[in-house]
């Protein structure tokens, strides 16, 4: 008898020690420091509830919420154009290129699935996985909506249960950008709940869970995010301060997912996060040394957002200004900072980004261009064309619409056909990343007739500008052959295709906006070259060199292959109900998210 005792109160002695441990565990301060082992345990333990980001304590908290804007929707005019019925010829010839564009991206995602399920991208020529989003499931984020969207609905199923599996609390990056992930995958999240009905809790339960971490990155004494995040750091409750040094796109494109993601929870922290940085950047647009736009690089430290010199619409600032139109949309018009900032800046790209480029036919079209300012007396106008740079035709058709500005789907249509002609003009059908043009003399209004002599003296001027004494039209003939120029560009200083979508955005939305048909022929057109060029056995890859007529590849596809470029050409060619301009906002990564509606 004496000896069961012992066992009995050693038995409880264990049993209080075992609570009081448990306890101090679970009850231990949220935000307390942990390494990124102590994460992982936590999470694997099966004695301690898992990470979770909302937890993080704020060392810089917010005291006073800046709200969502309220009130009635305001009158926004009507986007896309009335549609006739189609003929017999006209439906089988667009369901037709319909199912190729289906068929693409179907052989694009079962490569994905068969060899890279689950990791960041598939690598079309060998097979292998890359993982330089950190292993979240890049291509299967981003493919969502896209999956849905063609009726995919059984794989759009499994990849839901698959995204159940991500760990946002653990990665192989020890630097996150903040900004891919928010376009990539807390869009991805939002897009797919909205599409799909917003019945998943899943993918609203993962935005939730992916939004608290990012928020975590603007846990700054200025509030002003880390774009280049150590997230361990912030896991850990540790100091952070804002970068001294941030690309505009990087600081200025989180407003619509953050926008989306409190208007889903009522909750207002993430609106209140970007409202700030476009508050600072409202603040200081006409003080810029180009008045009006911003310069691509900022001090997001000290928030000097206006004392850079180089200003762009391309890449390191493009979806900065794409986003001004879209969010005023996605308040529904309720505020009209995002309207002013954007008129503001249309204003001075016209005047100093868009050139004409003279062209063999003499067409009306723009380029946005680049732009250095060295002094008051020396702004340098860079007449160089690039990819990222081609979702501005897109941009102002759709402002043209919602701020009723009929005049500029003009200025919208001839940078559409900048575009376009950059497509058309090369061996391979297809738009290089990088291109040089020469610009008419006397701005983007002048008319300027196409001269093969001007041509060869640009080429020549710029290969030997360090050399005046090789410029002759010889070399610029030689150099024209060598590089496979076509009439009109001077230099190809990036001739890769990285599967990129802005062009074919553009399209889209101006076909959406306008109606025409033409748009949806040369679409066919840039498709086929673009499957000619960049098909595999695998998926679709990069090219390397669009100046030759069947260019070499390389080992690359990034998830926005499905996620954009597929869509958009898709969508081209669907029913002009099929993700409605009057119903959907676009984000930077095609993922469309659900305007505001009276209710709710």
């Amino acid at each position: 008898m004496l000896r069961l005792l012992r066992r009995w109160v050693l038995f409880v002695i264990l049993a209080i020690v075992a609570f009081a441990t448990i306890t101090h565990l679970i009850y231990q301060p949220a935000g307390r420091a942990h390494n990124s082992s102590t994460v992982s345990a936590l999470q694997k333990g099966w004695f301690t509830p898992p990470f979770k980001w909302g937890d993080v304590l704020q060392r810089h908290p917010v005291q006073n919420y800046t709200s969502l804007p309220t009130g009635p929707l305001a009158s926004i005019p009507r986007i896309q154009a009335h549609f006739p019925p189609e003929t017999h010829e006209e439906k089988s010839e667009r369901e037709g290129r319909l199912a190729a564009v289906k068929e693409a991206f179907v052989h694009s995602w079962e490569g994905y699935k068969k060899n890279a399920w689950l990791q960041d991208e598939v690598a079309p020529l060998s097979g292998l996985s890359s993982n330089g989003f950190g292993g979240w499931g890049a291509t299967l984020v981003d493919s969502l909506d896209t999956l849905w969207i063609m009726g995919l609905e059984k794989d759009f199923d499994k990849a839901v249960i698959a995204v159940k599996k991500i760990d946002f609390a653990s990665n192989e990056l020890e630097t996150l950008n903040v900004f891919e992930t928010t376009i990539r995958y807390l869009g991805g999240l939002l897009s797919a709940y909205d599409v799909s009905g917003r019945q998943s809790t899943i993918l609203l339960d993962k935005a939730v869970e992916l939004g608290e971490m990012l928020y975590v990155a603007f846990d700054t004494p200025n509030r002003m995010p880390v774009t280049r995040w150590d997230w361990k750091n912030g896991a850990e409750g540790g100091d952070q301060e804002a970068d001294h040094f941030t690309l505009l796109a990087e600081i200025g494109s989180m407003t619509l997912e953050f926008t989306r993601l409190s208007q889903l929870t009522d909750n207002p922290k993430w609106y209140d996060a970007v409202a700030r940085i476009t508050d600072s950047l409202h603040e200081q647009q006409n003080d810029t040394r180009i008045p009006g736009l911003w310069p691509t690089l900022l001090n997001a430290k000290t928030m000097d957002f206006h004392k850079g010199n180089a200003f762009t619409l391309g890449g390191m600032a493009d979806s900065l200004y794409e986003y001004l139109p879209k969010q005023h949309l996605m308040l529904g018009g309720r505020s009209d900072q995002y309207r002013n900032m954007y008129i503001t800046a249309l204003e001075s790209a016209k005047k100093n980004l868009f050139f004409k480029p003279l062209n063999q036919n003499n067409d009306e079209m723009l380029i946005a261009g680049s732009l250095k300012r060295h002094s008051a007396h020396n702004v340098e106008l860079i007449p160089e064309g690039q990819h990222l740079s081609c979702f501005a035709g897109g941009m102002v058709a759709l402002a043209a619409k919602v701020f009723d500005q009929a005049e500029e789907l003009e200025t919208a249509r001839q940078l559409v056909e900048g575009c376009l002609w950059a497509y058309e003009s090369m061996p391979s059908g297809v738009m290089p990343e990088i291109f040089r043009a020469i610009p008419c003399q006397g701005g983007s209004h002048h008319k300027c007739t196409w001269s093969e002599a001007e041509w060869h003296a640009a080429v020549s001027a710029h290969i030997h500008r360090y050399d005046p004494s090789e410029q002759s039209d010889e070399s610029a003939q030689q150099i024209i052959a060598e590089r496979n120029l076509p009439p009109g560009i001077v230099d190809i200083p990036d001739a890769r295709y990285s599967l990129r979508p802005e062009a074919i955005e553009s399209v889209f939305v101006l076909y959406r906006i306008t109606g025409d048909k033409t748009l949806q022929n040369r679409a066919w057109k840039m498709f086929k070259a673009i499957t000619k060029a960049a098909k595999t056995k695998i998926a679709y890859a990069s090219v390397e060199d669009v100046t030759e007529q069947q260019p070499r590849l390389l080992d690359s596809m990034e998830s926005f292959w499905t996620a954009e470029t597929l869509k958009y050409f898709y969508l081209i060619f669907s029913e002009p109900d099929v993700i409605s301009l009057e119903e959907y906002v676009f984000n930077t990564e095609a993922h469309p998210l659900l305007r505001p509606t009276e209710n709710g």
